[in-house]
């Protein structure tokens, strides 16, 4: 069984191999469940050109707005892009190709990647800029898209508990693109709050089985707030 931990000890050893022009995901949406200290080790080794599959790109000094600051991303696939100016700014001046996608197809795009499934009919987005060039088909009477689906060479995820095997849990909104993602990476890495022995999680509380895992590092996180909202004084 000892052969089956897949726990590395440094950033270096989690992300070997990724390199410029690769694909790569990255679980979270908005900074909620991002994996940080992943993010902030691919803006130290300066890969560039990379192709990044995130619901958004966080905002203009962290998460994921880090690379776009440094120039490290050449195309985006996101749904929103939400509080980055940065990102704004590179997508309006052509710097950037952003390939603007519908928040439940790009969550079903990345699962059908994970499943095997190299396609779906969608009705999400027909008649609209979302289906120029793509083949569309009517059944039983509605308009659909044809919506091919995603995977990367890596995936880059955040679990609140891991154990040694790969075995993930996630926590309340975190579980958001993290699960499906880690299906659908050639290499899945999980950044994890906790790792723990094989046995302490329970079963049936497991949301994304070891077996889609390669790697696990130990992180710690800032969980930085998007947009702080508090309640305003009577």
């Amino acid at each position: 069984m000892a052969g089956l931990n897949k726990v590395v000890d440094s950033y270096e050893a989690a992300l070997a191999g990724l390199t410029d022009d690769m694909t790569i995901m990255v679980g979270g949406f908005g900074l909620c469940g991002i994996p940080e200290g992943l993010i902030a080790r691919m803006v130290a080794m300066q890969v560039k050109g990379l192709t990044a599959i995130s619901n958004n790109a966080g905002v203009d000094d962290f998460g994921l707005g880090l690379l776009l600051k440094h120039r490290q991303i050449s195309t985006m696939i996101a749904s929103y892009v939400g509080e980055n100016a940065t990102f704004e700014q590179q997508m309006l001046s052509g710097e950037l190709n952003v390939i603007l996608t519908p928040q439940g197809t790009l969550a079903e795009k990345i699962r059908a990647g994970g499943a095997g499934i190299p396609a779906f009919f969608t009705a999400t987005g027909y008649g609209t800029p979302v289906a120029e060039g793509k083949e569309t088909r009517e059944i039983n009477g509605r308009h659909y898209v044809l919506e091919p689906s995603l995977t990367a060479d890596f995936a880059l995820i955040r679990a609140w508990k891991a154990d040694t095997m790969g075995n993930l849990v996630f926590r309340k909104t975190a579980a958001n693109f993290n699960p499906m993602m880690a299906t659908a990476g050639k290499i899945t890495v999980v950044e994890a709050e906790e790792i723990v022995q094989p046995g302490e999680l329970d079963p049936d509380h497991i949301h994304t089985p070891g077996i889609y895992v390669d790697r696990v590092i130990k992180g710690t996180f800032e969980k930085r707030i998007e947009q702080r909202t508090v309640k305003a004084k009577n």
